[in-house]
């Protein structure tokens, strides 16, 4: 069961919530589907080009939605939110109204909200788009994937697994590497699992990045 589904999924209702909470008829759930997958790339879009890490890293951790009827709440979770504010002081405004331009919505009102995570290399998303920024420099990726653990184990996490695969350091044959530290039990729901997948595009190809992080047990 461990290799067979998301970890995510899996623990719905358990350890997991849902990052979309809205309701919605059979005949308009597709509509507000493309409506939240809109929200999350314009969000991305914009802190990509208006944010930047000596590390390469955006930052955002996770994205929760959230619709009443006539008000849709988004949670920017950042592990790095000062350089939003920082770099464009009217940065959160600025981004309510990219994201209401995208949405074209008139009859409801937007609140955007941004959240500090205090370990921020705890968070898989994050601690990816820190591998990829080192893959994209040609960094080796056994360095790469050994500084991550570095800098989870400073989070005070249980254990992790990164795995990473594709054309790896440009060998022509793609194959996949993996590394674990600590324990991560992906077949007991009880565990408290952070789970993330990452493309990244590199001058060799496209490489896939997993990565498993073990918090609690429950």
């Amino acid at each position: 069961m461990g290799q067979k589904i998301n970890p995510l999924g899996f623990r719905l209702g358990t350890t997991q919530d849902h990052y979309s909470i809205w309701f919605a008829q059979p005949k308009n759930y597709s509509e507000r589907l493309q409506e939240d997958q809109k929200i999350r790339n314009c969000i991305k879009n914009y802190v990509q080009k208006n944010t930047r890490t000596s590390e390469d890293v955006e930052g955002i951790a996770r994205i929760e939605i959230k619709k009443k009827i006539k008000m849709i709440q988004v949670i920017i979770y950042m592990g790095f939110p000062k350089l939003l504010i920082e770099n464009r002081p009217r940065g959160v405004e600025d981004l309510k109204i990219n994201v209401q331009k995208e949405l074209n919505c008139v009859n409801r009102k937007l609140d955007i909200a941004i959240t500090r995570i205090t370990k921020p290399y705890g968070n898989p998303n994050i601690l990816a788009e820190f591998i990829a920024g080192q893959l994209k420099n040609r960094v080796s990726f056994r360095k790469a994937m050994k500084k991550a653990i570095e800098l989870t184990e400073q989070a005070e996490t249980k254990g992790i697994q990164i795995q990473i695969a594709g054309r790896i350091d440009g060998n022509e044959i793609a194959r996949v590497e993996w590394i674990r530290e600590g324990r991560v039990p992906l077949q007991t729901i009880r565990a408290k699992i952070d789970y993330c997948a990452y493309t990244v595009r590199t001058i060799y190809g496209v490489l896939g990045i997993k990565i498993w992080i073990f918090i609690d047990e429950e």
